[in-house]
């Protein structure tokens, strides 16, 4: 990467984007700004892609998906004049997750982009890489103990550790992050599977609002133990047609067993989720 700034000073250049974003972008954006932040986990097919979009329109994505479907969900969410994202995240360098995120970075004005650090051999990815250095975008890689902060609003990185970055299996290398904020918590679970969750189990506390439910629903995710320690309200998967059966039935069975509402982008297409007379509401486009 041309330009490459140490995680130490994620807060120094995030805050530095932000204050040009809230200046220079707010002034054209058509749409008032959210009093409250608000979570979409977007149909982008057998993939992730979520945005964030927090008070004063400051932006994040987290994956892209596969392929360029993320582009016409997001115009489906912003307005056309507005074509800046505060952060694009990479959870982990897998194409379902950054095979979107190569059209994004050249159709959007992006920040800063975030990812573990890790690299992926296929081509698409140096395709990502090589968009981020024309278009001069930073890069910034995050892991386990770091932080995102803007105003009151912190995505704490829970996971990988310094061991699990190494890992052979892309998916324990994964960005895991939980959003805090006054009214509202969210689970970021990338991939995540079990031995993962074991972890996370043993030292945060991670009872939340809202999960994203880990590595799209598979059998290999979302421990009864783990959905109890986290007994998320609502529950967003993000899945598309796929031949690995995502979501299982198991999965679905353990999220319904705690009593969790149960969203999913292959049948309710993007999915809202945001506070609105102190009450969480939840908004999907195949009403």
């Amino acid at each position: 990467m041309n330009k490459f700034f140490h995680k130490k000073f994620i807060y120094l250049v995030f805050l530095i984007l932000l204050t040009a974003d809230i200046f220079i972008w707010s002034a054209i954006f058509s749409g008032a700004p959210a009093e409250n932040p608000e979570f979409y986990f977007l149909d982008v097919g057998q993939g992730d892609s979520e945005l964030v979009v927090l008070p004063g329109n400051v932006k994040l994505l987290i994956d892209g998906g596969p392929d360029s479907k993320v582009l016409s969900s997001l115009s489906d969410i912003l307005s056309p004049a507005d074509r800046h994202i505060d952060l694009v995240i990479l959870t982990h360098p897998q194409l379902d997750h950054f095979g979107g995120l190569i059209d994004v970075v050249r159709n959007y004005q992006i920040g800063a982009f975030v990812s573990n650090g890790r690299k992926s051999p296929i081509g698409a990815y140096k395709d990502l890489r090589e968009s981020l250095i024309k278009n001069n975008i930073p890069y910034v890689a995050l892991s386990e103990s770091d932080r995102i902060k803007y105003k009151d609003y912190v995505f704490e990185i829970l996971s990988p550790s310094q061991s699990n970055l190494l890992s052979r299996e892309l998916n324990d290398t994964a960005l895991v992050m939980l959003l805090k904020s006054s009214n509202l918590t969210a689970l970021y679970t990338g991939d995540a599977g079990f031995n993962i969750e074991n972890e996370l189990m043993k030292k945060y506390d991670l009872n939340v609002d809202i999960l994203k439910v880990g590595h799209h629903g598979s059998k290999y995710a979302s421990s009864m133990e783990f959905l109890n320690k986290v007994s998320p309200k609502i529950s967003a998967i993000g899945v598309g047609k796929n031949s690995y059966g995502h979501p299982t039935k198991e999965t679905l069975s353990r999220l319904a067993d705690i009593g969790s509402q149960i969203f999913r982008t292959d049948k309710d297409g993007t999915i809202k989720v945001a506070v609105e007379s102190e009450s969480i509401k939840v908004w999907n486009t195949r009403q």
